[in-house]
């Protein structure tokens, strides 16, 4: 019980992880109408900004400050080069922003150099979140925090006894990530600024006729996702690693979560992230092929059936495919998304 408990929480937080990154994404697309090819190099310098900042002013203050010079840059790009091409349509746009990845893939390389950097998470979020203890006697009790050493030692051999800790980084990745759902859906749908950002996507003649500047709009928006993406940056870097591939890791992803929700849809968004954060985490932690649960079953196999290659690989293989099989069969069977409303 407690693998599938943690196992769960660590989809879980994956899974929300995606969406920080992919909730900038959406939100992005859904009132511009760009797919930002450089969304996840945002990300990833979101996690170095923090990095340095944290060595200067302590994690807290880099955890507000450098998700506002990443929506900087985002606002600067904007204004300098993406609306530069927007007249030109969709194929500039997704080329500009392709090139603008590998840029600060260099520039990246270039200041804070190839290998990994140390980016160590706060005293407070060090531990442990809570602390699954799987007793034999006692049955499976929580523990807030990390549990004291005497629950977790027995000097009796015939009683199982089982620590697992969820870490706290994890933990408030996933309050972070749920505060920003809240907050998004509260900007857009509770408040006059996100009533000018809708009706600015489907009547920008008529947002600028009330005295709205359309393409400032625009440039928020675009600085907003990008900020988000920065957010998902500092978090995730101290999380997991920071390090130039960073991006490369979920930047595929993300797009696929952008398309299996439904295109600029924030719920379908995050309903498909928590989805293949969850798949793809159990399927990691299951070492099993059709050939070994066919056996542990008894079926008897022929020779070319216990040698096939493809018959041996495990669901842990197969699980980083996963997410792009998923991304098919929506595609296939439903092609506007999860709870996209619109086709393409």
């Amino acid at each position: 019980m407690e693998f599938f408990i943690i196992s769960m929480f660590n989809g879980l937080s994956y899974g929300l992880l995606l969406f920080m990154l992919s909730s900038g994404l959406t939100l992005i697309f859904s009132m511009m109408g760009v797919l930002n090819f450089a969304h996840a190099s945002f990300y990833m310098i979101g996690a170095y900004f923090g990095y340095s900042l944290t060595s200067v002013i302590g994690f807290w203050p880099a955890l507000i400050l450098a998700p506002i010079m990443v929506g900087a840059c985002g606002v600067m790009f904007e204004r300098l080069t993406l609306r530069k091409v927007h007249k030109f349509g969709h194929v500039p746009e997704l080329l500009v922003t392709f090139g603008l990845s590998y840029i600060v893939y260099e520039l990246v390389q270039l200041i804070w150099g190839r290998t990994a950097v140390e980016f160590v998470p706060p005293d407070l979020l060090k531990g442990a979140a809570f602390t699954l203890v799987n007793h034999s006697l006692n049955g499976l009790q929580m523990v807030w925090g990390a549990a004291p050493v005497d629950m977790c030692q027995t000097t009796d051999a015939a009683i199982r006894l089982v620590c697992t800790p969820f870490p706290a980084t994890r933990g408030f990745m996933m309050m972070v990530a749920l505060l920003m759902l809240l907050s998004l859906w509260l900007l857009l749908t509770k408040t006059r600024i996100g009533l000018v950002i809708q009706a600015a996507l489907t009547h920008p003649e008529a947002v600028e006729t009330l005295g709205h500047n359309v393409p400032r709009v625009f440039m928020l928006v675009f600085g907003a996702g990008t900020g988000l993406a920065g957010l998902a940056g500092v978090i995730g870097g101290s999380t997991f690693v920071t390090e130039p591939a960073m991006g490369a890791t979920v930047g595929s992803v993300i797009f696929v979560v952008v398309v299996v929700g439904g295109m600029g849809s924030l719920s379908g968004a995050f309903l498909a992230s928590v989805l293949i954060g969850v798949i793809q985490t159990f399927a990691i932690a299951f070492d099993y092929s059709f050939v070994s649960v066919a056996q542990n079953m008894g079926v008897v196999l022929s020779d070319a059936a216990r040698h096939n290659s493809v018959l041996k690989l495990t669901v842990s293989q197969v699980a980083p495919i996963l997410p792009y099989l998923f991304l098919v069969l929506i595609l296939i069977f439903r092609p506007k998304g999860l709870l996209g409303t619109r086709e393409g």
